[in-house]
């Protein structure tokens, strides 16, 4: 299993919540602020079998608007997750 990390603009995280959500991704949001200006951010943990990453990127891609000159779409970390469970 894989976390992938994505921290996006907030004004994006409605569309990639549901695009998520809407292909059986689980994700959990988490607000944040960082970056130039202290603009408004959210992190999204998004837990996908190792085949699944690529089709998370893409949605992610996808969904988030289109950025100013200069900045991203997101930043995405992808971490290998040895052991998950829920409780």
């Amino acid at each position: 299993m894989k976390l992938v990390i994505a921290i996006i603009r907030d004004s994006d995280d409605r569309q990639v919540i549901e695009a998520l959500m809407a292909r059986a991704f689980r994700v959990t949001r988490v607000a944040s602020t960082g970056g130039f200006l202290r603009r408004g951010n959210v992190t999204l943990l998004i837990g996908a079998e190792a085949d699944q990453v690529q089709p998370v990127l893409d949605l992610v891609k996808a969904t988030c608007a289109v950025p100013e000159p200069g900045q991203f779409r997101a930043t995405v970390f992808v971490v290998d997750t040895p052991h998950f469970e829920q409780i």
